[in-house]
């Protein structure tokens, strides 16, 4: 765990995942899901940083962890997203980009999937973001505001995040002309993380092919726009 500072000033935790060689390196923001700063989001920035990238997953809910859905949806709704997004997220960047980490992405799940789509359009800094199945509500994405490349992994069958918002959402960016890759796989909201059947919530299934296929993309997607 390190603490940055946010363009405000206030400080922030955060759990960081440094590669192997670390100096210049790229850097990721992981955001989480519902769930807070637990061990699943923490292992993805673990998986970034034996790929070579240096990941760093903000505290969003200062400390607090849900375990049940009931938990998870009262700290996300005591969430500032906007100031999640314009402060906790933009200050990771900006921490990353200080300490060496020349370019920088932001990615997230769920409610982190939702977040990153924001942080697209409110930290100028970024320079690409990878979405897992997550949007805000669409009146708040700015897409001219969104200069740089984004990924996004959609789940057909989500409760959650339905797959008509994605059109739309998609629309919004190709109307603004935003360098744009939607991918959407046969599959159920929360695809990508291992411990989605065990959380006892039908609308969530972890989906081992999907997961795989959208994992290789982002790291295909992070080394063609990090690394140049």
């Amino acid at each position: 765990m390190i603490e940055y500072k946010r363009p405000d000033g206030n400080s922030v935790q955060g759990y960081l995942a440094e590669p192997a060689q670390p100096q210049g390196a790229p850097g990721v923001v992981v955001i989480q899901e519902w769930w807070g700063l637990d061990d699943e989001v923490k292992s993805v920035a673990d998986r970034l940083a034996t790929a070579g990238y240096r990941a760093l997953v903000p505290d969003l809910y200062r400390g607090k962890l849900a375990l049940e859905a009931k938990e998870a949806e009262h700290l996300m709704g005591d969430l500032n997203f906007g100031d999640a997004a314009g402060q906790d997220i933009r200050g990771a960047v900006q921490y990353l980009k200080a300490t060496g980490s020349a370019k920088v992405a932001v990615t997230g799940f769920c409610m982190g999937g939702a977040l990153t789509v924001l942080s697209a359009c409110n930290v100028p800094e970024l320079d690409g973001t990878v979405v897992w199945y997550g949007y805000p509500p669409l009146e708040y994405v700015d897409a001219n505001a969104i200069t740089k490349p984004m990924m996004a992994h959609w789940a057909t069958h989500d409760d959650f995040f339905a797959i008509s918002g994605v059109d739309q959402l998609e629309a919004k960016l190709k109307e603004a002309n935003v360098n744009h890759e939607f991918y959407r796989y046969d599959a159920k909201h929360a695809f990508a993380n291992p411990k989605s059947n065990s959380r006892g919530l039908p609308p969530l299934q972890y989906n081992a092919e999907a997961a795989k296929l959208a994992w290789d993309r982002t790291l295909d997607f992070l080394q063609k726009n990090l690394h140049r």
